[in-house]
């Protein structure tokens, strides 16, 4: 048993980091697989020496190695009881690269994606495209040898891996690569650990019996997505042992280890050009799984860079996500599966030939009953779809999920319809209906069966529909791994897979490599059970979480938080477009991601033993930078709204700890403000004065909104309203009221110039203030007020319609956990609608035309604000500011501008709200020349843009007002 003064004498020797907290161990405990393993510590190497003192650290205390770098492991690779080494923060620079011989050298850290932003200027790509591309890392990609949609024409990653630097198991530094046969005979007489690696695999190879046997039990060799163990089999090429080939490279070999073999230092790759210019999806309607998979049989012989399957369960799927919704425009009907055929070629007129040519077989053998063609920058929305699919299987409510256990077989694409034909009579037997999804071209669908793992007899189920897949995958000479690794869940059936005989094979070589056993225990051999260690406890009696809001749309909080499998989409960068997770991408800790703050809560949650179980300083930590931009609610694929369970985590903390002065005075702002509107010249002075901004914890930096001399409410009293028979209400946020009172009037004069009658009533404010500070009670009181006035009046015919979207929008997201009368409530959320939103439903009825406005040109950059991106969408400002003739918009595609209401205010959180606009707001608008006018609809936004970059920032209500003739 390690104790805490040694890993605190380690962390003292490192020039990275060790933590071993209850945090960090918590957030590495679970990957993107069923497992869950607490770790004994996380460790961030800065350099190769780090990682050597964790080896010597390791080897002298018995403990393994976890290496890991997104952590979107689907077997389980990352989970583990030793020290999880996460090389994402550090190890993230391009070491050398070589454009004429199309090579690059760089740290196991990058993302895919990334990657490959940098080489697109270069006319190269990284070929390798799994579905996690856009926050994946390449140091997971060889540990898993991953492929993804394009292996059918680009390889797998071992086939681009061209060499590896590595730190072995007794901390010597070792190069992998290609090397003549002579050399490597050499090196097997080097009295050190890196020559007892070249003969032990030398003396294991070279026997004609192991040949032999590695030749009748390995998968086929025309399944190219094969990694189940080692890759033994690929050594056979050389002439060393029975083969042709005069070189060998063990970095081939160690593609696919899952770092059981060595730590990875720097990786060289082999990059491929560009795919043509000019490509076209043909996404081919069918009306069963076998009829799409005999089609793929015929669609592979025409030369297809993409040969991608989606069963009407994901498809079904995507109807209920935001995103992924809008990605559906290709389909026509119900179809059981949809095969996306991709053909490229240098003139879209020659790509337009091969898809003619690919839809005329398919019809000439009567398969599929529609074929739509798809061009341009649709087809990354139908990837997108696609992509979609893991974890939009993670969002089905209650316990039962789809299993991530047999997705991964590759079996040789002619023997695939048969395969999935007697697999589907296994999932029958088993009254499992199936996800079907993902590579046909390759020969490997994603298959999930659908189970709960919290009950014995489910887990009972897991084991046995993996043993009898796994024999049904031997029976066809396929691979029970295909891109996602052995892991945990598939390493137990290494054994059947591949004869005993090549496992003990197996066993030998790593003992060659990692004599005491250091990397990544558990994997590959010697596996851990696959159906222990599992993320729920089984038979488990539920615990009781009374929260205040109504979580019953996910069985409750706890549920809410499961829904978060680890697929990690919250980590992608900046660059790979959305918002999601902001905090993230300004500090790059896992702590400051959705998944984070989503397997904390589960955990805590789960195992509490305190009667408030929110009543933890864990929890408070992994809220703490949380900017509740509700961009999970929309981005992440199982919608896991952290904003929403956040506010419920600080109502119940602060319920145990007390509520802070400067909470109380951020929720309470409305109240205060009324009082300081009285006087609002002298109010201003003292808000924006050093001290006071000192006393309340502001960041001096910062520039506090100024109150409006007259508020918008008493504004509207003296304003003699204009009678018409089209009328709407409009409310008066508690930011237009007292801060934005002048956009408040434009937002009158404009719907009054367009012929619309604006009825005032007296309301309460929205209580967005409340929700952020976790001021419940309140809010519910403020949402039941606002629900009583309302009810009855706010129709069809009389919508309700509000300025600043974080106010207007919590009538349709939390006013419905909220409110006492929820019936009413979903009532009056159907009309209720963002300025912009309502605007745009009427131009679309042709009730507002542009002859009410200016033919002067205007260049518009629109930044939408996060909840309206969430909950509504920012086209409707676009739609709106289109309006005027020779208006030119554009939409920036920009995250969190990082204010989040009060959060950039705070002195404590300044740093990193700035850098939330650095990652993309900022840069952009300081390429915006002078006269680009920039549109914000959030107040915050506003406020951001200017202490940002000095740019005035107007409502896309004030735009359009100042057009009117």
């Amino acid at each position: 048993m390690i104790d805490t003064t040694a890993l605190k004498t380690l962390h003292k020797s490192l020039s990275g980091d060790v933590l071993f907290d209850n945090l960090h161990k918590t957030l590495y405990a679970t990957d993107a697989s069923v497992y869950r393993k607490i770790p004994l510590a996380v460790a961030f190497p800065k350099d190769e020496k780090d990682i050597k003192t964790l080896i010597d650290f390791a080897t002298k205390n018995n403990v393994t190695l976890i290496p890991r770098t997104a952590g979107t492991s689907l077997a389980g690779q990352c989970v583990g009881d030793g020290i999880v080494v996460d090389v994402s923060t550090h190890f993230t620079n391009i070491i050398s690269f070589d454009e004429k011989a199309k090579t690059i050298t760089l740290e196991p850290g990058i993302v895919r994606d990334s990657l490959n932003l940098f080489l697109q200027p270069y006319g190269l790509f990284f070929g390798p495209n799994t579905s996690t591309s856009n926050r994946c890392m390449i140091g997971g990609m060889v540990g898993n040898n991953s492929s993804g949609s394009t292996s059918i024409k680009y390889g797998v990653t071992r086939d681009k891996v061209l060499a590896i630097e590595a730190i072995l198991s007794d901390g010597s530094a070792a190069i992998f690569k290609e090397i003549s046969s002579e050399e490597f005979i050499r090196k097997t007489k080097e009295n050190t650990l890196e020559g007892q690696i070249y003969k032990s695999i030398y003396t294991e190879l070279s026997s004609k019996a192991n040949q032999q046997e590695i030749k009748e039990q390995f998968p086929k060799e025309t399944i190219h997505r094969r990694n189940t163990g080692y890759a033994v089999d690929e050594f056979l090429i050389s002439d060393l042992f029975g083969g042709t080939q005069p070189t060998i490279n063990v970095a081939k070999f160690l593609s696919g280890s899952e770092g059981t073999l060595a730590f990875s230092t720097s990786i060289t790759l082999q990059l491929d050009a560009l795919p043509p210019k000019e490509s076209i999806m043909v996404c081919s309607h069918f009306t069963s799984i076998n009829e799409s998979l005999l089609a793929t049989v015929t669609a592979m012989k025409h030369n297809l860079y993409n040969c991608e399957l989606m069963d009407k369960t994901i498809l079904d799927c995507t109807k209920s996500n935001r995103e992924a919704a809008k990605n559906r425009f290709f389909l026509q009907g119900d179809p059981e599966a949809v095969l996306m055929l991709e053909v490229s070629a240098n003139t879209l007129e020659e790509a337009e030939i091969l898809a003619d040519t690919l839809i005329t077989d398919l019809e000439k053998n009567n398969f599929g009953y529609h074929h739509p063609k798809v061009y341009g920058s649709d087809i990354a929305k139908v990837h997108n779809l696609r992509k979609a699919g893991l974890g939009l299987l993670g969002n089905i409510v209650g316990d039962m999920k789809a299993v991530a256990c047999i997705e991964d077989t590759a079996v040789a694409l002619e023997d695939l319809p048969n395969y999935i034909q007697e697999f589907t009579q296994i999932m029958d037997k088993y009254q499992q209906s199936a996800v079907y999804y993902a590579h046909a071209g390759a020969g490997e669908l994603h298959l999930r069966p659908i189970l709960n793992l919290k009950k014995k007899e489910d887990v009972v189920l897991f084991r046995k529909i993996t043993t009898e897949t796994a024999e049904l995958v031997k029976k066809y000479k396929g691979s029970f791994s295909g891109e996602h690794g052995d892991g945990i869940v598939r390493a137990e059936f290494i054994p059947l897979m591949i004869g005993e005989q090549n496992y003990q094979l197996l066993r030998r070589i790593k003992k060659a490599f990692d004599p005491n056993n250091v990397f990544n225990q558990g994997k590959i051999t010697d596996a851990f059970s696959m159906d222990k260690n599992l993320r729920y406890e089984i038979d488990r009696i539920e615990p009781e979480i009374k929260t205040l809001q109504d979580f019953s749309d996910s069985e409750g909080i706890l549920k809410l938080a499961e829904k978060c499998n680890g697929s990690g989409d919250c980590r992608k960068p900046a660059e790979a477009g959305g918002t999601m997770c902001p905090s993230y991408r300004a500090t790059k800790n896992e702590k400051d991601t959705t998944r984070a703050r989503a397997n904390t809560l589960r955990e805590f949650l789960t195992n509490s033993d305190k009667v408030n179980k929110f009543d933890h300083k864990e929890l408070k930590e992994v809220f703490d930078l949380c900017l509740s931009c509700k961009a999970c609610a929309s981005e992440c694929p199982s919608n896991v709204d952290i904003a929403t369970m956040k506010a419920e985590f600080l109502y119940q903390y602060q319920e145990a700890n007390g509520y802070s002065f400067r909470n109380s005075l951020f929720a309470n702002n409305a109240k205060y403000n009324k009082l300081g509107s009285k006087l609002p010249r002298i109010t201003n002075f003292f808000t924006n004065s050093l001290l006071m901004k000192k006393v309340l914890g502001v960041a001096v930096e910062r520039s506090v909104p100024k109150l409006a001399n007259q508020t918008l409410e008493s504004w509207m009293k003296q304003h003699q309203p204009k009678v018409s028979k089209k009328a709407v209400y409009l409310f008066k946020d508690e930011f237009t009221n007292f801060y934005d009172a002048d956009i408040g009037k434009d937002a009158v004069i404009l719907l009054e110039k367009l012929g619309y009658e604006v009825k005032n009533i007296a309301h309460d404010e929205s209580g967005r203030s409340h929700i952020s500070k976790g001021f419940l009670k309140e809010a519910k009181k403020i949402c039941n007020n606002n629900i009583a006035v309302f009810k009855g009046i706010i129709t069809d015919e009389t919508p309700l319609i509000g300025v600043e979207p974080s106010a207007i929008l919590t009538f349709r997201d939390e006013y419905i956990r909220l409110a006492t009368d929820k019936t009413s409530a979903e009532k009056i959320a159907k009309n209720v609608f963002t300025f912009e939103e309502f605007l745009a439903k009427e131009i679309e009825k042709e009730n507002i035309t542009g002859a009410l406005f200016t033919s002067e040109t205007k260049e518009i950059k629109i930044h939408g604000h996060c909840h309206q991106k969430a909950l509504s969408g920012t086209f409707a400002s676009f739609k709106m500011l289109n309006i005027p003739t020779n208006y030119a918009v554009t939409i920036l595609n920009t995250g969190c501008c990082g204010m989040a209401g009060s959060f950039g205010y705070e002195k404590e959180h300044y740093k990193v709200s700035m850098q939330v606009g650095e990652d993309t707001l900022f840069p952009k608008l300081r390429n915006c020349t002078s006269e680009t006018e920039i549109a914000a609809s959030g107040t915050s936004c506003r406020h951001q843009i200017f202490d940002g970059t000095k740019r005035i920032a107007k409502h896309p209500i004030t735009l359009l007002k100042e057009a009117l003739l």
